[in-house]
């Protein structure tokens, strides 16, 4: 069965797991929304949590996180339910905009003494200078009880311009990760994960403008799974000029143009309920057969396509 014929076959409360006997990476979607959970009716296929990944080294049964929208809060209860333990904990963090950061203080490894938290920024041109701040901020007493000295867990804050040459041969593997600054107001990275010979490119919160950026093109180039912002129809993207975001159309052209074997679309509107969802999924596969719409829950091995 292949990536769309799984990807068909999904069941609104079986978000669905794509495996693959040669994977060595996994990648789980927590939170698939934009800008502002949600929770209505009509939105659970989808789900309402916003931005948050975890990916799997299946060959180590270690994990990184990227992000820590709402969707951390259920990937943090999901860690304590299965019992993993893992000394050290990575988040990597595309930007710091409230819907990439908000779960943080609901993350239950957080309150863990015996735990070890790595908060990570990637890439060249950072302009945050101070990044236990931006979490020290959200937490004070005006807007959380807890504070960040007060969680239990041992934090790390680390940023890191050349992401490759950190994260070179961790656990005897080489694992290249690289970060490209593109377009979205106050600025954001996108991330390329070469492990394997397998490739997992995630860019979300990116506006192309009027062309689609070449140097995420190269940084997707041949990826085995592209996972990319697609919050706007084209026709909304029109009236939101500026916002930070891309659409449907153009998510699918970067896929072309940067040859890659699958696509998972996310960042989904506030907007876009279950039904409009399914509706651009299908028209999406028109284009590019091997595309699926992100949903929580969903699993996806990251292995070398043919």
């Amino acid at each position: 069965m292949d990536f769309v014929t799984l990807a068909g076959s999904l069941d609104a409360r079986e978000p669905g797991t794509y495996l693959h006997e040669n994977d060595c990476m996994k990648l789980k979607f927590y939170g698939t929304r934009g800008s502002i959970p949600i929770c209505d009716a009509g939105f659970q296929q989808f789900g309402g949590n916003t931005t948050c990944l975890q990916i799997t080294f299946t060959d180590t049964n270690r994990i990184a996180i990227i992000d820590a929208g709402t969707g951390l809060r259920d990937l943090g209860r999901d860690l304590r339910a299965i019992g993993h333990k893992q000394e050290q904990i990575f988040i990597g963090f595309t930007h710091f905009h409230w819907d990439h950061i908000q779960g943080f203080p609901f993350f239950a490894p957080a309150y863990d003494p015996g735990q070890k938290i790595t908060l990570l920024t990637l890439g060249r041109d950072q302009t945050v200078r101070n990044l236990r701040e931006i979490f020290e901020v959200q937490m004070q007493a005006q807007y959380f009880p807890v504070q960040l000295d007060h969680m239990g867990a041992n934090f790390e804050f680390l940023q890191v311009t050349d992401a490759s040459k950190h994260f070179t041969g961790i656990n005897n593997v080489e694992t290249v990760v690289t970060a490209q600054r593109h377009n979205h107001p106050g600025g954001a990275y996108s991330f390329r994960v070469e492990r394997k010979g397998q490739v997992l490119v995630i860019c979300t919160d990116v506006e192309h403008g009027e062309q689609i950026d070449p140097r995420l093109v190269e940084l997707a180039r041949g990826a085995d799974l592209l996972v990319h912002d697609a919050q706007y129809t084209a026709e909304e993207l029109q009236k939101r000029r500026g916002w930070g975001h891309s659409s449907f159309d153009q998510a699918m052209q970067l896929a072309e143009m940067a040859g890659v074997k699958r696509l998972a679309l996310t960042h989904h509107d506030p907007e876009h309920d279950d039904e409009f969802l399914d509706r651009i999924e299908k028209s999406c596969r028109e284009r590019f057969p091997n595309t699926v719409l992100a949903r929580e829950g969903m699993e996806i091995a990251i292995w070398e396509a043919t």
